[in-house]
């Protein structure tokens, strides 16, 4: 039992994971994130700030230009498989009974969070675990125009994964010394990235509050 659990630890563990993976597996990562509805339990956020930490301190051979147009592709190409998913399937989803990766709540969250910022979402959902997961395959559920969620796509892929990446790149070449507190940042990035859940979380308990 103690040995799953480490190897699952590894397998969420952004350095591990770019260390023994690499590009390509970071960009199946990205893609599976935004594209796969099981991918939600992926660090997204983290990965790309790690990737572009590592590259600035040289621990990842890998150009920071390659990066960054290898994941904004993977994360466009992402969504639009889990727009095309939903379009086609994603209303099953809604029976779909709770399992280990996968809970309903996941789908409602997703839901209010699209309610109130319309097809915005799918921009702003990537900044948001979960969120942009199934925003794109509740898009292709709803029956979002494909030209205007297209044209979401692209610029939520081209805002989430360079300031990541860039930031990340920004803080590893200027420091390169930060290497020895990967843990630490990477905890910190998800805290960070907890904030719109938590922030979605306490608004619709209030809304149901006061029904």
């Amino acid at each position: 039992m103690t040995e799953i659990i480490h190897h699952l630890k590894q397998f969420i563990d952004p350095e591990f994971l770019i260390q023994y993976g690499g590009l390509t597996l970071l960009a199946f990562i990205i893609f599976a994130e935004t594209g796969l509805f099981f991918g939600f339990f992926f660090p997204g956020d983290s990965l790309l700030f790690i990737a572009g930490l590592m590259s600035g301190t040289t621990y990842l051979p890998t150009h920071i230009a390659v990066l960054v147009l290898t994941l904004c592709v993977a994360a466009f190409l992402g969504n639009t498989v889990g727009y095309l998913f939903g379009k086609k399937i994603g209303e099953a989803l809604y029976d779909k009974p709770d399992s280990l990766l996968f809970k309903k709540k996941y789908i409602t969250m997703t839901r209010d969070f699209y309610a109130r910022h319309g097809g915005k979402a799918v921009i702003l959902g990537r900044f948001a675990p979960f969120v942009r997961t199934f925003a794109p395959i509740l898009a292709g559920t709803a029956g979002i125009d494909f030209k205007k969620f297209m044209l979401y796509n692209l610029i939520g892929a081209l805002l989430w994964v360079p300031s990541f990446l860039l930031a990340g790149f920004l803080l590893g070449s200027t420091f390169p010394q930060v290497k020895d507190y990967l843990h630490y940042i990477t905890a910190g990035i998800i805290l960070v990235s907890l904030v719109p859940i938590i922030i979605t979380f306490i608004n619709e308990k209030r809304l149901n509050q006061n029904k």
